[in-house]
């Protein structure tokens, strides 16, 4: 079985902590974790299944290491590849933001020959708009989490997440 590429961006610690539940869920031995921070184009190109993270900050923002390396991003290549996502928002205080970083990272892969997986449904949660929501609002192109507002449900949202991933990744 080839290795799943795992690639966050985290400020506060919350998205790296949620890539390494992730990591420990799908068996530390078939991820390889990268901070985006230090990331290359072409650290990409070596795996067919990736996982994509990062939180959304104030207004809909990229976190700060993803918006540095942004127009990379928007030129790899991810034809033949499936690729999930995982984003952090605050459902409260950004409820018209929530999520919106996961939707503009999911939308550049998929425009560029992604294969999506990983979708969940947004039931449990309460926000205004997101960016990443499909068209009949039922699903996030991702796994959502909220460790601002609901924090206890982290745990349990990244394990039956995982197990969806693993099941659409084929392992």
């Amino acid at each position: 079985m080839s290795k799943i590429g795992l690639f966050y961006g985290t400020d506060t610690g919350n998205t790296e902590r949620v890539a390494d539940l992730i990591k420990d869920a799908i068996g530390a031995d078939n991820v390889d974790v990268h901070d985006i921070a230090t990331a290359k184009a072409d650290d990409f190109a070596q795996y067919d299944k990736i996982i994509l993270g990062q939180p959304t900050w104030y207004y809909g923002e990229l976190q700060s290491s993803w918006d540095d390396f942004w127009e990379d991003f928007k030129g790899i290549d991810f034809t033949g590849k499936t690729v999930a996502c995982f984003g952090l928002g605050d459902q409260a205080d950004y409820s018209e933001y929530f999520l919106d970083a996961m939707g503009l990272m999911h939308d550049v892969a998929v425009e560029n020959g992604a294969m999506p997986a990983g979708y969940t449904s947004t039931d449990g949660f309460e926000f205004d708009e997101s960016k990443a929501i499909t068209e009949d609002e039922e699903f996030f192109v991702g796994l959502g989490i909220d460790e601002d507002q609901q924090p206890e449900l982290t745990d349990e949202r990244v394990a039956a997440w995982v197990a969806q991933v693993k099941e659409e990744f084929e392992m």
